[in-house]
């Protein structure tokens, strides 16, 4: 695989995300189907949050997301813990549409860079900006799907 094809996968799956939310009444964005965890609005947003933070650690480049993300959307959030008032659909949009303007910007060379010291989760471990950036879409994709099929069981 070239490193191109990465940044070109992350697009594709940006454009896959924008179109899914684009699609769906911001009243679903907080139903949260039998079955499931969280809701639209929270995985797109942890989407939005997590492609911010591997494209952080993996490219040393400043976060790009409004600090209030990590409180909604991080690892082990949900929306019933929620005290404030989350991202509107419009907000998370905006986000995504950001998301894809910079990976349009981000080069193949950047994906080459050694990480400063290997990133541990779980119990995977990436020492390259391409292997944890691929990693990130790879947690991008399995989120889509849930969007997706969250989108499903509310019709």
């Amino acid at each position: 695989m070239t490193t191109q094809a990465i940044f070109h996968t992350a697009k594709v799956l940006r454009q896959i995300a924008i179109g899914q939310l684009q699609g769906a009444e911001e009243e679903k964005f907080d139903v949260q189907p039998e079955g499931f965890s969280n809701t639209v609005r929270w995985n797109a947003g942890h989407m939005i949050y997590f492609l911010d933070k591997f494209s952080t650690l993996s490219f040393g480049t400043p976060s790009a997301v409004p600090d209030s993300y990590e409180a909604f959307f991080t690892s082990g959030t949900k929306p019933s813990d929620w005290t404030q008032t989350p991202p509107s659909k419009e907000e998370l949009l905006g986000q995504l549409s950001a998301q894809l303007t910079r990976l349009s910007e981000w080069t193949p060379e950047l994906l080459e860079r050694e990480l400063p010291s290997p990133v541990t989760m779980g119990p995977f471990q990436f020492g390259t900006a391409a292997e944890l950036f691929n990693f990130g879409l790879i947690h991008d994709a399995i989120h889509l799907g849930v969007v997706k099929s969250q989108l499903r069981a509310i019709q």
